[in-house]
C-alpha cells in the first residue's frame, strides 16, 4: 500500500502539500487583512461585526421579500394545489438564500477571521478593554463577572471562570491555526497534533458562521469540555455581541435548554443535540420544542463521536407490557453448569493435547487442540501453550484443514463440545450434546426444540375443525413457538455473557448496575445498554438487578443526525487513518494541518515479548529506570484489569503511582494535573489518551519529557496514536514505547502467522525480545484489519439505518406540520387524495362497485357520484379525481359546519363569569372512541370556533401518527431480526430488508392516512352540554422514557442468534408478525377460491384480484 502511495505522490503529488498550496493566499489575505484591522480603537473593531451582519442582511433581502409575497399569497388563497406550490416556492427561496449566504461568507472570510485574532490579542495583551457601552453589554454586565458598567463606557477584564477554573487570557492564533479555521468553515476536518489549540481554532470558523443568525452548533465528547469550552471561549464572541450558552446546563424539554438553542453559538455534548432531537419528534406542543434547523456543526474530537460512537444509536424507549417477564434467573443456572462442564472437560483435552504433541503424535495433538481453542478460546492455559515453538502453527494448520470444502469435517472436532465459539465474530453456537445437556433435566424433551410452524399448522387445518377451535388450537401452537424461541434466545444471550463478556474489561459492575466501558476512551458509557436482552443476561451473571425489556419509541444513528446539517465539519488529533470512512459516509475530507513547532518525540519501534509475563516484567523495569532519571510516565493500558495488575506490580516494587480507570474516573482531573510532575507515574486505561492535556515544567523538559509506555497495542490505530499524542506537545521532548506479546488479543486474533515464526526460528528463550520496525509495521496490518472489519460493521449499521431514517424524515415531516398546523390543511388534501387513490384503484381491479360505494361512506361520509354501469365504464383517474373533489368539498362544508356548531358552546363557556379557563379541554368522538382535544379558549372564541377546529385536526393527527409509528418500530425492529435467516439460503439479508421494509411503511402510511382521514370526516362533539368542557389544569404527565445508547450487534451475530431459533424472536404471546410462510406462494396470476363468510358466496378468479377482498376480511381463500 505503501507502495502504491509513493506512486501515486509522484504522478499526482501530495495531497497534504496540494490542500496547504490551496489554502495559502487566503492564509495571506487574512494576515494582509489584520494591519487593517489592527489600527481599529475598540469600538471600531466591534462595528466590524455590525458591518458584517448588515451585509448578510442585505443578500438575504431579495429573498425574504419573495417569501414574504408567497406568504401573503398562501393566507389570501383558498385553492390548496396553489398553497402546496407556494410552499415548494418557499423551501426554494430559502435554500437558495443559503447558498448565497455562503458565498459571501467566503468573501468577508479573511476580515472576519482578523477580527477575532485582534480581539484575542487584546484580551492577552490588556487587563481591561474599555468601549462604549451597548444594550448586549448592558445584559452581559447582569449576568458576567468580567463585565462591569462605568458610566457610558463597559469594561471587560481579561480572566473569567471556566467551569470552576479561573483562566487569564493568554492565546493568540498562530499562522497554522488559522489554516485549520478556513479548513473547518469550508467543511472539512482539520487534523491538529495535540496541544496545538483546537479549542482556539474553532472560535474562528465559529465567529464567521455565527454572523448568519442560522446558530452554529459545537459538539464535544462529554458535558464537562462542553461547560469548560463555552465559559472560556465566550468573552471572545460576547465582546462582538454574540450570545453563547451550553445546553448540558439545562434539563431536557426546559426553557433553560430552549434559550440555549436560541444563541448565536451553541455548546453541547454529541448525546444530547441527538436526543434532544428525538425528543423534538416526541413533543405534543410546538411550544416544547428545543432545536432549531439544523445549519452548521463543529465536532470535536470528530473520529470518536463519527467513528466510534457510530455502533451505538440514540434510543429513547419505554416500558412494554410484560416486560419484567424473562427467564434470565430460571435458565442461568443451567447455562453456569454447562460452562463448567466444559471447561472440566477442556481441561483433560488440553492436557491429553499437549501430551500427544510432546509425544510427536502431531494430527491427534492438534485435533485435541483445536477443540479446545473451538470450545474456550480464552483459556488462559491454552493461550500460554499456543507462545511455546510450533504451536501456534500446529492449531492453524489443523484449522485449515478442517475447514476445508465449507467447514465439511468440522463436525468432527465439535461432537465432544457443549457449545462452539468463534471469537472474532462474537458468536456462540449450542451443539447437538449441549441441548441434550440442556434438556435431560426437563421432562419435556422438546423444551428447547421448536415446533415446525408449517407442518403443525397443517396438521391442524386437515382436523376439519369448527373455525373457533381451530382457531384457538393455532393460537396454542404460536404461542408455544413464541415461548421457544424467546428461551433459546435467552440461552445464547448468557452463553454469550458468561463465555465471551469479561468483568472489568468489556464491563465493570458499580452501584449494583452492569457499566460498559467504551473501548475507545476506557470511560464508563452511562446509558448505554449491550441490544437484544444481551444487558440483561449479563445482569443475571453477575446477580444484579435485571432491567425490564423497553420498547423503541425513537431512535436515530449519529451518523444520520449529524448527516442532517447542511454543512459539518470535525477537527481532532487523529482522523487520518479513517479518512476513507469519513469521505464515504459523510463526505467529510480530512486536511493535516502542520504544528507550530516541529514534534521533538522519540517515538520507538514496538517491544515484542512472547508471554504476557515477560512483557509486563520489562514494563514494570522500565518504569522504575525512567522515573528515577526525574522524568514522569504515564502508562497506557486497554482495561481496568490491566490497569490494576500492574499498579499490584509496582505497589511490591515501591514505585508510587496514581491509577485512573473507569472505576477511579471521579478524580480524573486531580491525577492529569499531577500527571506531569517530574517521576510521577500515571497508569491509564485509554481515558487518559483523548481531550487530556498533561503539561511538564522546565526542569522535566531538561530531564527528557513525559515518557509514554503502552503495555498492548489497541484494535484502532487512533488510540494508540492518541496515547502517544500526550507527549511532545508544542516542541515539547518525550518518548513513546509500546510492548506487544504474542498472547495479546490483537496478535492472537489478527497479528501475521509469521511473527510467531520468526520467534520460533530464532529460538528465543524466555524473557527475550525482537525489536524492528518490520514488526511495528506487522502490528499495524494486523490493526488495519481490525479497522477495516469495523468500518465494515458500521457501514453495514448505516445502511440499515438509512431505510429507517428516509421512513423517519418523511413521518417527523408530517408530524412537524401537524404540531406547527400552518401546512396541515395541504397534508389533509393529500391524504384524502391518497385515500381515494387506493379505494378506486383496490376496487377497480375486481370491479366491485358496492365494495366502493361501501369505503367511501366509511372514509368521507359521503355517498357516491357514479351508478354502477358508470364506475365499470369510467377511467380510474377520471373517478379518482371526481371523488376526491366531492371528498375535500365534503371535508371544508363539515369544517365550517363543525365550527358554526361548536361555537354556542365556546361562547357559553367564554361568557360564563365563573370560568376563568385560559385553556380548556374539549372531547371529540368519532362513535367509536373519544380523544380530548387542548384548545385556547380565548383563541377559539375570537375566531368563532375556527381555532378549535384546527386544533382538532393537530391533536388527532399527532395521536394516530405516534401510536401507528410506535408500533411500526417494533415491527422493524422484527424484521431486523428476522432478515439475517436470509444468509443461510445465500442471500443479502439488507436487500431482503429495504424490500420487506418498503411494503411495511407503504402500509403504515395507508393506515395513518385512513385512520386520520376517518376520524376527521366523522369526528363531532359528543353533546353540547357545556358542562363537558372542563379546564385543562393538568401538567402533561410524562412517560417515564429510557435514554440510551444501544451497542449493537453486527450482522453475523445477528444471524448466530437466530440460526437456532429458525425464525424471528417474537414477544412473549404475540402473533408471529411478516416472518413465516405457513402456505406456499401463490403467484399473482393463479386462480384461487374465495368464499365469503357472511353468506357463503363463493368465487374463482386470479389471486391478484382476490388479494383484495382477502384484505377486506369478508372472504377467505378456500384452496390454494
Amino acid at each position: 500500500m505503501s507502495l502504491i502511495n509513493s506512486l501515486l505522490n509522484v504522478f499526482v503529488g501530495d495531497k497534504s502539500k496540494k490542500d496547504l498550496k490551496e489554502v495559502e493566499s487566503i492564509v495571506k489575505d487574512i494576515l494582509s487583512s489584520e494591519n487593517e484591522i489592527s489600527s481599529l480603537n475598540n469600538d471600531e473593531l466591534r462595528n466590524k461585526t455590525i458591518e458584517f451582519k448588515e451585509i448578510i442582511h442585505s443578500v438575504r433581502k431579495p429573498f425574504n421579500d419573495k417569501i414574504n409575497g408567497l406568504k401573503e399569497k398562501i393566507t389570501s388563497s383558498n385553492n390548496i394545489d396553489d398553497k402546496e406550490n407556494f410552499y415548494k416556492e418557499i423551501d426554494n427561496a430559502t435554500e437558495h438564500s443559503n447558498q448565497e449566504v455562503e458565498f459571501k461568507l467566503n468573501e468577508i472570510l479573511p476580515k472576519a477571521f482578523a477580527v477575532v485574532k485582534e480581539t484575542a490579542k487584546r484580551f492577552k495583551e490588556n487587563t481591561k478593554l474599555s468601549v462604549i457601552a451597548t444594550e448586549s453589554d448592558m445584559r452581559f454586565s447582569s449576568i458576567k463577572d468580567y463585565v462591569t458598567i462605568e458610566g457610558e463606557n463597559a469594561i471587560w477584564a481579561n480572566k473569567w471562570d471556566a467551569a470552576g477554573k479561573e483562566v487569564i487570557w493568554d492565546m493568540i492564533h498562530y499562522d497554522v491555526q488559522l489554516i485549520g479555521g478556513i479548513a473547518l468553515h469550508r467543511g472539512k476536518i482539520a487534523e491538529m497534533q495535540t496541544g496545538e489549540g483546537k479549542t482556539l481554532v474553532a472560535t474562528l470558523p465559529v465567529y464567521l458562521n455565527a454572523l448568519t443568525g442560522n446558530g452554529v452548533h459545537l459538539v464535544t465528547v462529554n458535558d464537562y469540555l462542553a461547560k469548560r469550552d463555552s465559559a472560556w471561549m465566550a468573552p471572545i464572541f460576547e465582546f462582538h455581541g454574540l450570545t453563547v450558552d451550553c445546553i448540558d446546563h439545562y434539563s431536557p424539554n426546559s426553557e433553560g435548554r430552549k434559550k440555549a438553542y436560541e444563541s448565536d453559538i451553541t455548546y453541547g455534548t454529541n448525546n444530547e443535540f441527538g436526543f434532544d432531537y428525538l425528543r423534538d419528534n416526541m413533543a405534543h406542543s410546538s411550544s416544547d420544542l428545543v432545536q432549531k434547523a439544523h445549519s452548521y456543526a463543529i465536532v470535536d474530537e470528530v473520529d470518536s463521536v463519527l467513528v466510534d460512537d457510530a455502533r451505538t444509536p440514540l434510543i429513547i424507549s419505554g416500558p412494554v407490557p410484560k416486560g419484567d417477564i424473562h427467564e434470565f434467573n430460571e435458565l442461568k443456572p443451567k447455562i453456569n453448569s454447562i460452562v463448567q462442564k466444559q471447561k472440566q472437560l477442556l481441561t483433560q483435552i488440553l492436557s491429553k493435547a499437549k501430551k500427544l504433541i510432546s509425544e510427536g503424535n502431531n494430527e491427534d495433538g492438534g485435533f485435541h487442540l483445536l477443540q479446545v481453542f473451538r470450545g474456550l478460546p480464552k483459556n488462559s492455559a491454552l493461550i500460554k501453550f499456543l507462545s511455546e515453538e510450533g504451536v501456534k502453527q500446529l492449531l492453524q494448520k489443523t484449522e485449515n484443514f478442517y475447514m476445508q470444502d465449507n467447514n465439511r469435517e468440522m463436525p468432527k472436532v465439535d461432537i465432544d463440545l457443549f457449545f462452539v465459539i468463534d471469537e472474532k465474530n462474537n458468536q456462540i453456537e449450542l451443539t447437538d450434546k449441549g441441548i441434550d445437556s440442556l434438556s435431560a433435566e426437563n421432562q419435556d424433551s422438546n423444551f428447547f426444540i421448536l415446533p415446525d410452524l408449517s407442518t403443525e399448522i397443517a396438521n391442524i387445518e386437515n382436523q376439519n375443525l369448527e373455525v373457533n377451535k381451530e382457531v384457538e388450537e393455532k393460537e396454542k401452537i404460536y404461542t408455544d413457538f413464541s415461548i421457544k424461541s424467546e428461551r433459546i434466545h435467552t440461552i445464547n444471550q448468557l452463553l454469550k455473557a458468561y463465555t465471551l463478556f469479561e468483568k472489568d474489561t468489556e464491563y465493570v459492575v458499580m452501584d449494583n448496575k452492569v457499566k460498559i466501558v467504551d473501548e475507545q476512551t476506557g470511560r464508563i458509557m452511562d446509558g448505554r445498554r449491550y441490544s437484544d436482552g444481551l444487558h440483561q443476561a449479563i445482569e443475571a451473571k453477575e446477580n444484579v438487578k435485571i432491567e425490564d425489556a423497553t420498547q423503541t419509541f425513537a431512535s436515530v444513528t449519529l451518523q444520520n443526525y449529524f448527516r442532517m446539517y447542511k454543512k459539518l465539519s470535525g477537527m481532532t488529533g487523529t482522523a487520518i487513518t479513517e479518512a476513507g470512512e469519513f469521505w464515504d459516509i459523510y463526505k467529510l475530507d480530512v486536511i493535516e494541518i502542520p504544528t507550530n513547532k516541529p514534534i521533538a518525540r522519540k517515538d520507538h519501534n514496538d517491544l515484542i515479548y512472547k508471554t504476557k509475563r515477560e512483557k509486563y516484567n520489562a514494563v514494570i523495569e522500565h518504569v522504575s529506570e525512567i522515573s528515577n532519571s526525574g522524568r514522569p510516565v504515564l502508562i497506557g493500558t486497554t482495561s481496568v484489569e490491566i490497569s490494576e495488575l500492574l499498579g499490584r506490580m509496582l505497589s511490591i516494587k515501591k514505585i508510587k503511582h496514581n491509577v485512573l480507570n473507569a472505576k477511579l474516573h471521579k478524580k480524573e482531573a486531580d491525577i492529569v494535573s499531577e500527571a506531569g510532575n517530574a517521576g510521577v507515574v500515571t497508569i491509564a486505561t485509554n481515558m487518559a489518551g483523548r481531550g487530556t492535556d498533561i503539561k511538564i515544567n522546565d526542569q522535566v523538559k531538561s530531564n527528557g519529557g513525559l515518557a509514554i509506555i503502552g503495555t498492548e497495542r489497541h484494535d484502532s490505530r487512533r488510540v494508540d496514536r492518541q496515547l502517544r499524542g500526550r507527549s511532545g506537545r508544542q516542541g515539547d521532548p518525550g518518548s513513546s514505547q509500546f510492548y506487544v506479546s504474542l498472547e495479546d488479543n490483537l496478535m492472537r486474533l489478527f497479528g501475521s502467522d509469521r511473527v510467531a515464526k520468526m520467534m520460533d526460528k530464532m529460538g528465543l528463550e524466555e524473557g527475550e525480545v525482537i525489536q524492528h520496525s518490520m514488526m511495528t509495521k506487522t502490528i499495524e496490518r494486523a490493526q488495519k484489519k481490525v479497522e477495516e472489519n469495523n468500518f465494515g460493521i458500521r457501514k453495514r449499521l448505516l445502511e440499515y439505518d438509512d431505510v429507517m431514517n428516509a421512513q423517519r424524515e418523511i413521518i417527523y415531516k408530517r408530524r412537524k406540520h401537524a404540531l406547527e398546523g400552518y401546512r396541515l390543511k395541504v397534508d389533509i388534501a393529500n391524504m384524502i387524495y391518497d385515500t381515494t387513490e387506493i379505494i378506486v384503484e383496490n376496487n377497480k381491479i375486481s370491479n366491485t362497485y358496492k365494495d366502493y360505494e361501501f369505503d367511501i361512506i366509511r372514509y368521507f361520509s359521503i355517498s357516491s357520484e357514479f351508478t354502477e354501469e358508470e364506475f365499470e365504464k369510467t377511467e380510474n383517474n377520471d373517478i379518482v379525481f371526481k371523488t376526491y373533489r366531492s371528498a375535500y368539498d365534503h371535508y371544508n362544508s363539515k369544517v365550517k359546519s363543525s365550527a358554526e356548531k361548536v361555537f354556542p358552546v365556546i361562547k357559553n363557556v367564554y361568557e360564563n363569569p365563573s370560568n376563568n379557563f385560559e385553556r380548556i379541554v374539549v372531547p371529540f368522538t368519532d362513535g367509536k372512541k373519544t380523544l380530548n382535544v387542548v384548545s385556547n379558549l380565548k383563541l377559539a372564541y375570537e375566531s368563532k370556533g375556527e381555532t378549535l377546529i384546527n386544533d382538532f385536526e393537530k391533536n388527532i393527527s399527532l395521536a394516530i401518527i405516534d401510536e401507528t409509528w410506535k408500533n411500526h418500530l417494533r415491527k422493524m425492529d422484527e424484521l431486523k431480526q428476522s432478515v439475517q435467516l436470509a444468509v443461510h439460503e445465500q442471500k443479502d439479508p439488507l436487500v431482503i430488508y429495504k424490500f420487506e421494509a418498503y411494503k411495511l411503511f407503504e402500509s403504515m402510511l395507508n393506515e395513518i392516512n385512513k385512520e386520520i382521514i376517518s376520524f376527521l370526516f366523522k369526528g363531532e362533539l359528543p353533546s353540547k352540554d357545556p358542562s363537558e368542557i372542563r379546564e385543562d389544569r393538568r401538567i402533561r404527565r410524562k412517560q417515564k422514557l429510557n435514554l440510551s445508547k444501544a451497542e449493537v450487534l453486527n450482522s453475523d451475530e445477528l444471524a448466530s442468534i437466530n440460526r437456532n431459533a429458525g425464525q424471528n424472536v417474537s414477544s412473549r404471546n404475540q402473533p408471529i408478525e411478516t416472518i413465516v410462510r405457513e402456505t406456499k406462494k401463490i403467484g399473482r396470476n393463479e386462480k384461487v377460491t374465495i368464499k365469503n363468510i357472511s353468506n357463503g358466496e363463493q368465487k374463482t378468479l386470479k389471486y391478484k384480484i382476490a388479494e383484495n377482498h382477502l384484505k377486506k376480511g369478508d372472504w377467505i381463500l378456500v384452496n390454494d
